[in-house]
């Protein structure tokens, strides 16, 4: 009588893989909803995470320079007690619009990390590189952020003084976006002397 050799564990694993069971297509269908269900829920947490003001602040680049600018504009402190944060402004709404920015995000990430803006000096040379980029990006979307808020739509314009009324009469007409006017809204224009337009 001859013992037959059982197979080893390897063999056996992939066995199982390749005539599942319906108790084994079952398992694995338990286990990729739950795998699923954790990633979900760690990405849109780090995302969240992410997006938060204390995130946004914790390097000193931002907590020394634009933050500072920031708390003394009416978007940190107004009558109405509705503030605007970091990511309110920089970081778009949408799925796809916000995965594209926190892609961008990693040259500023790049920047930090190799001392390019490390200081008050070398953030002031870089103020109005870093200013144009973000013009550009409020200007190609419209000013989206800008508009979470902010509508031609909503706006009364009997409540708002003459000029304003007048600048924005204007800005529709002519189809300017909220950042074509209001470039320093919430934080210190930079030196733009010598530039055509101011930009």
């Amino acid at each position: 009588m001859s013992k037959e050799k059982k197979p080893g564990l390897i063999r056996r694993v992939w066995t199982w893989f390749r005539t599942p069971s319906r108790l084994a297509i079952g398992t694995l269908l338990i286990l990729g909803f739950v795998a699923g269900v954790v990633f979900v829920t760690g990405f849109n947490t780090s995302m969240h995470a992410m997006n938060s003001e204390k995130f946004c602040i914790s390097c000193h680049e931002m907590r020394d320079n634009v933050y500072q600018e920031y708390m003394d504009t009416v978007h940190y402190s107004n009558r109405t007690g509705v503030r605007a944060i970091c990511s309110d402004c920089h970081v778009p709404q949408e799925f796809v619009p916000k995965m594209v920015r926190k892609i961008q995000a990693t040259k500023e990430l790049y920047g930090k990390a190799f001392g390019i803006i490390d200081t008050p000096q070398k953030f002031e040379a870089h103020r109005l590189e870093m200013a144009k980029n973000e013009w550009a990006r409020m200007k190609k979307n419209d000013s989206q952020e800008c508009r979470n808020c902010h509508s031609f739509d909503y706006m009364d314009f009997t409540e708002q003084k003459t000029v304003a009324t007048k600048m924005h009469s204007f800005a529709i007409d002519e189809g300017k976006t909220c950042i074509d006017c209001h470039k320093g809204i919430a934080h210190k224009l930079p030196d733009m002397t010598g530039i055509p337009n101011g930009f």
